[in-house]
């Protein structure tokens, strides 16, 4: 439920090591490079040919998939002048999301959210470098990411984002990272729903285990959420001027996003808590019921089961004080319509005290 990765206890500060699970494959690495009046996007086998592409008078968009190539990553660090620490923390996928301010650039941490193949929620780091001419972005892996809206636009010279620098590409980045989240938050609302209907109707161990399954995956959503304000309202304050205060307006905007996220998140938990009750209570219903029904029956049936009882016991009928009704021809009769008669009167009086 919560992943937690860490060094070996002992292990010297900024020791750089590839993430267990990272398959060990060669990272992928695109720059796509633009200003108002050209786009070029472009695959490289190794980081030197990316450089030699390199124009500092350009916005240059680094993208690396794929965290297993330390070497890769020290000679991106000793490129970009990025502190041992800030590398180490791209390898530690369990990272808060976070802001960090350098000399000569941002350091972001971020999560990017998706739904895999097998309809599973997943979630993933992303690690930002803002600098004055390139952004960087480090992800974990190359299949999944939410960014081909924004390279389309990028191709396609629509929106702003051809006119203006890397901090405006930045915020793109963000802004789909943060509005991916919507559609999942709706997934998961219509299943909370749909659980609470259930365990009206008919609650059983399987909808308990789905309500369950929904509180981890909240959990994990406001975990992933809620340190986002903080990035946001770091980078709205920057007073570096690597972000200008156009771009600012603009992260306003995807504040306003993530705290909506924020307060759908408390809701659906709250929600989600408040459905535990809601089981128990309809245990506590469903087993009332069981046992008012129960009772019901039961008390339809002492009296008939009290004459059986004295019609079963053993009278000598010579006797005048014993009973006479075992020799009358119709006996058996007469009692069994007794016992029918006091049945449906004690039915008919359980329904009008509305007992049945």
């Amino acid at each position: 439920m919560i992943r937690l990765k860490y060094q070996t206890p002992g292990t010297p500060p900024a020791t750089l090591a590839p993430p267990r699970e990272s398959a060990i494959r060669r990272p992928l690495i695109t720059l796509i490079q633009y200003d108002q009046e050209t786009f070029f996007e472009g695959q490289f086998d190794n980081f030197e040919d990316l450089m030699r592409r390199f124009d500092a008078s350009l916005v240059n968009w680094i993208n690396v998939d794929g965290l297993s190539d330390i070497e890769l990553l020290r000679r991106i660090g000793n490129e970009f002048k990025i502190h041992p620490l800030a590398l180490e923390d791209v390898l530690n996928t369990t990272q808060r999301p976070k802001v960090e301010q350098y000399a000569e650039h941002y350091f972001i941490v971020s999560e990017m959210i998706y739904e895999e193949d097998n309809r599973r929620i997943a979630l993933e780091q992303l690690s930002i470098f803002l600098g004055k001419s390139y952004l960087l972005t480090i992800q974990e892996e190359s299949e999944h990411d939410v960014f081909e809206q924004v390279r389309s636009r990028l191709r396609g010279g629509r929106g702003y984002a051809r006119e203006k620098k890397s901090d405006y590409l930045a915020y793109a980045l963000l802004d789909a990272t943060v509005d991916q989240f919507f559609p999942i938050l709706e997934a998961v609302g219509e299943s909370v729903e749909a659980i609470e209907e259930e365990l009206l109707d008919r609650p059983s161990r399987g909808t308990l285990r789905k309500l369950h399954e929904a509180k981890r995956l909240l959990l994990q959503l406001r975990r992933a959420t809620w340190p986002q304000r903080e990035i946001f309202n770091s980078l709205i304050r920057d007073d570096t001027g690597l972000i200008t205060k156009d771009t600012q307006i603009f992260l306003r905007d995807c504040y306003d996003h993530i705290a909506q996220i924020v307060d759908l998140l408390e809701s659906y938990r709250d929600l989600a808590a408040g459905l535990m009750d809601v089981y128990l209570s309809s245990l506590g219903f469903r087993t009332n019921e069981i046992m008012r029904v129960l009772t019901v029956i039961s008390s339809i049936f002492i009296p008939l089961t009290f004459l059986a009882g004295v019609y079963g016991m053993n009278f000598n009928t010579e006797h005048p004080w014993n009973m006479p009704e075992l020799n009358w021809p119709f006996g058996y009769l007469l009692c069994v319509g007794t016992m029918a008669c006091i049945a449906i009167a004690m039915v008919i009086f359980f329904k009008r005290k509305n007992w049945l």
